[in-house]
């Protein structure tokens, strides 16, 4: 679906929501063999959306496979988080994904998941490179904009800010854990953050939302770090 085509559709379905009401708990069950309705936001490398290719990612896969399992069929609709949580509040959607936090505000709209993987947010190291105990004045590289570029401040860390980490800085660096295998670097004990991953759903489909968690904690850390990983490397190769 080209996304221009998909924000259209997705605002005219919010629009009658209220003319097409979907009864609570029967979500599951209208999913099942027929068409599962998808909100997305592009947060790579969880989901990446770009103009009129189909939704990639680490999550975009994870929809497939529940959807695989369910015998459904994915519509995906593109929109910003607040957009989408307003719609999966009004029944609109099934399900919004995105590398959605359990602290994100605008998730009290849906009724969220329990966390299925803990990303952690680490100063790591590239060979021949040492983090000391304590960050005061040493120098850390670290993606400009974010918000680990406050928390290395707090630390006292001299803040390098590059426009994307890569390993080959030869500093200390800030990286999602997922990334420490793939850049060839080292963990320190200095984390500056974790995140309870989560899906957002309508309220009270407590059946669909039991089908859900199902799937994702029959997951495993290592295999959405894999996930994660394969949606990192596929998004540098384009």
């Amino acid at each position: 679906m080209r996304r221009g085509c998909a924000v259209l559709v997705l605002v005219l379905l919010v629009a009658t929501a209220c003319g097409l009401p979907r009864d609570t708990g029967t979500t599951l069950a209208d999913v099942r063999g027929g068409v599962l309705r998808v909100g997305v936001t592009d947060n790579p490398p969880w989901v990446a959306v770009a103009g009129d290719e189909q939704p990639a990612g680490a999550e975009a896969v994870l929809v497939t496979r529940l959807a695989e399992r369910l015998g459904a069929r994915v519509e995906w609709y593109p929109g910003s988080e607040s957009e989408l949580m307003a719609a999966v509040k009004d029944r609109v959607l099934d399900l919004v994904v995105g590398g959605l936090t359990a602290d994100a505000p605008w998730t009290k709209e849906a009724s969220l998941t329990k966390p299925y993987v803990t990303m952690r947010t680490l100063v790591a190291a590239p060979a021949g490179v040492r983090v000391p105990g304590d960050l005061t004045g040493q120098r850390v590289a670290v993606t400009g904009g974010t918000a680990e570029v406050a928390a290395l401040t707090s630390e006292g860390a001299d803040v390098v800010a590059v426009p994307e980490v890569t390993g080959d800085e030869g500093l200390p660096v800030v990286v999602g854990e997922w990334r420490l295998t793939e850049l060839g670097l080292t963990a320190s004990r200095h984390e500056l953050g974790a995140a309870d991953h989560v899906w957002a759903l309508p309220p009270g489909e407590n059946g669909w939302q039991a089908e859900v968690e199902r799937f994702l904690l029959g997951l495993s850390h290592a295999e959405v770090v894999r996930l994660l990983v394969a949606a990192e490397r596929a998004e540098a190769g384009r």
